[in-house]
Order: C-alpha cells, then sequence, then structure tokens
C-alpha cells in the first residue's frame, strides 16, 4: 500500500511538474513571439500586425486617416467597439487631427505637434513597444499611430457601458446607505474615495489572468494598518497564476489560508461603507473588475453576523439583533439535531403531554427520524435553490408556495410528522437571519453531519462534534489573525464590539485584534477632560 501510495503521489507530482512546465513554455513563447519587438515606422506593417493579433475580429475597429501639416501624412486609431467613448474620440482625437492640423502654422515636428496641441485629453502615454498597443486596446484605450514614427500614443478614452447604482440585494438594511458597489472597478473606486476623503488611503493595482488581465485593487488605509497584513495579503495576490479571473471569488479561494474548512475566510460584501468602515479598522480591501463584491481580510467569525445597520442604530437595538441572531445561528445548526436525539433516543427528556402528542403524529410515519429529517432538508434546500434560479417575481412565490402545499400534503399522506415540519420551517427561518450569505450556507452545510451524529450517539453525539468544531475554528487563522477573536484569544477590550454593541462614546479604541499601527479613533471631551477609552469596531 505505502508503495502504490509513493507511485501515485510521483505519479501526480510529475503531472504538476509538466503542467507548469507547459505553461510556462506557453508564456515565454508569447514573450518571444511579441515582447522584444518594437513599433515599426511602416504604418501598414503595424495594421498588418494588429489584424494577425487580434484575428481580424470585427469588433476591433482601425480608422484609417491623413493628418495634414506641411505634408501629409498617413496615421491611424485603434480601439475596440463599445468599449470607448466615441464622442470623446471624434471630437478630440479624430477632429483635431484631420480638421485642426491645417490651420496650424507651427514648424514642430509633426509628433510634438499632435501629442502636444492637438490631441486633448487628460490619460495619455508614449508606447515604443507591440505588446504595449495591445495592452492599450484591450484595456479600453485609443492607440494613436502616425507613419514613420516607432512609437504609439495611447489615449485614455474608456467608456464602455455600465449598470447604474442600485441597493445590494444580499445586504439590505432598513436603515443606512442605498448605494451598491458597481461590477466597473473604477465606479466602485470613486464610491469609496467619496467616503474617504483622506489622502492615505492607497490603492495598488495589479492584473490577474494570464488572458484575462483582469484587473484587481488592492485598497488600506497607510499608517493605520498592520503592515504585515498588507505584505502578507500583496504576497499571496502575486502568486496567483491562473488563465482568467472572473469574479472575486476566484481571488477568495486563491489566498485563504486553508481550503478544507466551511468557513470563509475572508468577507464579501456589495457595500461600499461597510467597505469604508472595515478600513478604517485597519483591514485591507481587495476590489475586482467585474465583480460587485469586494473581498475584506482579515475576517473573525463574529463580523459576518453583523449587519451594516447594527452601527446606524442605538446600541441597545444593535445588541438586541446580534442576540436574535445568536439564537437564530444555533436554532439553523442544532434544531433537527436536538429533535432526531430526543426522539431516537431521549424520550424521556420530552414533557410527557408533548411526547404523547408527537408519538401520535409519528404513528403512521414509515421512516426513522433521521430519513424524515433527511427527506424534509434536502426538499427544503431544493425548494430554496429553484426560487433563487427562477425569474425575480415568480422565484419567492414559488418558494413559498412550494414549501407549504409539499409540508402540508406530506403530513396528509403520513410521509412525516407535523412536528417535523415545523423543526424544518423554524430551521429554514432562522438560516435567512443571517445577514452573510457565504455565513449562512456554511451553516446549512454543517447541519447534515450534526443530523448524522444525533442519529447514531444522541445528544452525546452532538456534543462531541460541537466540540470538534469549536476546536477547528479556534485553530483558523486568517491571514495571521484568530478566527474567534475575541473569544480565543480572550481579549475584554474588544469584546465591546461583540455579542454586545457598546454606544459610540466607550468605542474610543481601534480592536486589538488587527494590531493597527493608530489604535485613537476618537477623543471624547467631557467635563474639561479627555475620556479615551478602550473600544473595538467591526462589521
Amino acid at each position: 500500500m505505502m508503495q502504490m501510495g509513493k507511485r501515485l503521489f510521483r505519479k501526480s507530482f510529475k503531472r504538476k511538474q509538466k503542467q507548469q512546465e507547459v505553461a510556462e513554455h506557453a508564456e515565454n513563447k508569447m514573450e518571444e513571439r511579441y515582447g522584444d519587438e518594437g513599433i515599426s515606422s511602416n504604418l501598414q506593417e503595424n495594421i498588418d500586425f494588429l489584424h494577425e493579433a487580434f484575428g481580424k475580429a470585427p469588433d476591433i475597429i482601425i480608422r484609417q486617416f491623413v493628418i495634414k501639416h506641411r505634408e501629409e501624412r498617413k496615421a491611424a486609431i485603434v480601439f475596440i467597439d463599445e468599449m470607448v467613448d466615441k464622442d470623446l474620440i471624434n471630437r478630440n482625437i479624430l477632429r483635431p487631427l484631420m480638421i485642426d492640423s491645417e490651420k496650424v502654422t507651427s514648424t514642430d515636428d509633426l509628433w510634438d505637434l499632435v501629442t502636444e496641441r492637438l490631441v486633448s485629453a487628460g490619460e495619455t502615454k508614449n508606447v515604443l513597444k507591440k505588446t504595449e498597443i495591445l495592452t492599450g486596446v484591450l484595456a479600453g484605450d485609443t492607440v494613436l499611430l502616425i507613419d514613420q514614427y516607432e512609437q504609439g500614443y495611447v489615449v485614455g478614452t474608456k467608456g464602455w457601458a455600465t449598470k447604474s447604482i442600485s441597493e445590494p440585494r444580499s445586504e439590505s438594511v432598513v436603515r443606512g446607505s442605498r448605494e451598491g458597489l458597481s461590477e466597473t472597478i473604477v465606479l466602485s473606486l470613486a464610491m469609496i474615495r467619496r467616503r474617504v476623503k483622506d489622502p492615505d488611503l492607497r490603492v495598488c493595482t495589479y492584473e490577474l489572468g494570464k488572458r484575462t488581465k483582469t484587473c484587481v485593487n488592492l485598497l488600506y488605509m497607510d499608517g493605520l494598518i498592520d503592515p504585515q497584513i498588507v505584505m502578507e495579503v500583496e504576497q499571496r495576490l502575486k502568486r496567483i497564476q491562473i488563465d482568467g479571473v472572473l469574479e472575486s471569488g476566484y481571488v477568495e479561494e486563491l489566498i485563504q489560508d486553508q481550503t478544507w474548512t466551511p468557513f470563509s475566510q475572508l468577507q464579501n460584501t456589495e457595500r461600499p461603507d461597510t467597505v469604508v468602515a472595515h478600513l478604517l479598522e485597519g483591514k485591507v480591501a481587495i476590489l475586482i473588475d467585474g465583480s460587485p463584491h469586494a473581498l475584506i481580510a482579515p475576517a473573525i467569525f463574529t463580523q459576518f453576523y453583523f449587519s451594516a445597520e447594527d452601527y446606524y442604530e442605538r446600541f441597545w437595538i444593535a445588541t438586541f439583533l446580534r442576540i436574535v441572531r445568536l439564537i437564530s445561528f444555533f436554532m439553523a445548526l442544532l434544531l433537527p439535531a436536538f429533535y432526531i436525539a430526543l426522539v431516537s433516543f431521549h424520550p424521556e427528556m420530552i414533557p410527557s403531554h408533548l411526547a404523547i402528542s408527537m408519538a401520535a403524529g409519528r404513528a403512521t410515519v414509515p421512516f426513522s427520524a433521521i430519513l424524515e429529517a433527511l427527506m424534509m432538508e434536502l426538499s427544503v434546500e431544493i425548494l430554496r435553490e429553484a426560487s433563487v434560479r427562477l425569474p425575480g417575481p415568480i422565484g419567492p412565490t414559488i418558494g413559498i408556495v412550494g414549501a407549504l402545499v409539499i409540508g402540508d400534503a406530506a403530513v396528509t399522506a403520513g410521509l412525516v410528522s407535523p412536528a417535523m415540519v415545523i423543526v424544518v420551517g423554524l430551521t429554514t427561518i432562522s438560516s435567512y437571519a443571517n445577514p452573510s450569505y457565504s455565513a449562512a450556507i456554511s451553516v446549512r452545510l454543517l447541519r447534515f453531519p450534526f443530523m448524522i451524529a444525533a442519529s447514531v450517539l444522541g445528544l452525546y453525539g452532538i456534543m462531541l462534534l460541537f466540540f470538534l468544531l469549536c476546536a477547528h475554528l479556534v485553530q483558523l487563522r486568517s491571514f495571521g489573525v484568530p478566527y474567534m477573536a475575541p473569544y480565543a484569544p480572550f481579549n475584554l477590550t474588544d469584546l465591546k464590539d461583540s455579542l454586545f454593541r457598546a454606544s459610540w462614546k466607550y468605542m474610543n479604541m481601534r480592536p486589538v485584534t488587527f494590531k493597527p499601527q493608530d489604535r485613537q479613533r476618537q477623543t471624547l471631551v467631557h467635563k474639561g477632560k479627555d475620556e479615551n477609552s478602550h473600544e473595538t469596531s467591526g462589521r
């Protein structure tokens, strides 16, 4: 067996090594093909290169024209259709070069005249290599090429269509901002900039995906965040080697600490105000072009059960809502398991009147408690998934009606007991009380192992699995930060924003958990003296 395992390991290692060599060979081949090749002084050669590189794609627009200044000179602009602002191209590039250039009497070199006087745009860059032309065009800019010049001129003309700013569907609040992040990274960054008018906000840009070249922004507050966290996140982002990054979920999986855990180690959010709140606590935010979800790191267990609204309402209301969410967490995780354990192993723990009623309800049920619970839970999960995939107006209706009809029909047919329907209904409702979808689905997954443990060992099985779960959570880390902080390790200071939220008057210091360089958040002046109390705030 050991020899077989060693052979399998060697084969797997060789296969991975071969895949890596193939990827490096393909990358080197691209560099050999275009890497050091400069722009030709012959305009037609450059146009032929672009046709070959893009495969004569219909959305690649190459507009050839003539610049008249002392003598006629051929030129061309290259851009991708529907990724540029065509009014900007016509008004600030084509019109000055084709019409206004005739009126200019300057004796300057044509290239200097074009770049310094004729083309009017805020974002421009001279390029010398053909790969730089491709990069500029694919980024949504316009490239200007002029005959007899071995260089190109990249003009910032990005202007693709975007959706209007809408309310986040997964993080709705009664009181608070109605803005959600955009799928366009520039617009998302602008919404964050509008809320943080501080020059210490740093934005580092990366390109991830060898083929998609997806733009990724890393945001943090300089002088506030722990530099070790920034260095760790940067290193993990730079280690990503993948063909394409299409959504934030790609990056989340590739940079998280542990893969084999159902718990999220990075928080995702659609709310710009939530992103800003985490930045001000000493965390980093990661924006991915094409995704309205920002990633927050490091992340701890408690912040997945906080809502942005907790910080906009008074602290008494926020504390009450957090206690309700905690109760709903335990109900969603353990309620079906407790039902199975009590019915199958510990009926003496049920009050006598309730036990008689439950026995009467189960008299016609042909299945054991575990099979009954599994059938109902799987049915609810199928209905929930179907309601999500159906069109908006129909989905919720089908989910509610389907659950009522199936539940009533199952009880009438004697397939399940009425108590089981109540337990599953309460469990489903409790799982919806979680503000974070990724945390809620983790609880939905863990519910099934607890049900199986309850069917095997009863309450002892539930307690044993719960202790194992606690041990797993305690050893988890998110970019070096303990996942169960401030409870393990215990930190009295940070408890002011955990299960209970203290008043803003007493939360004047940033959380110790994330080791911020600047812990001071606010200074209260009361009765002629400063009151600096320790606090924490996490969202």
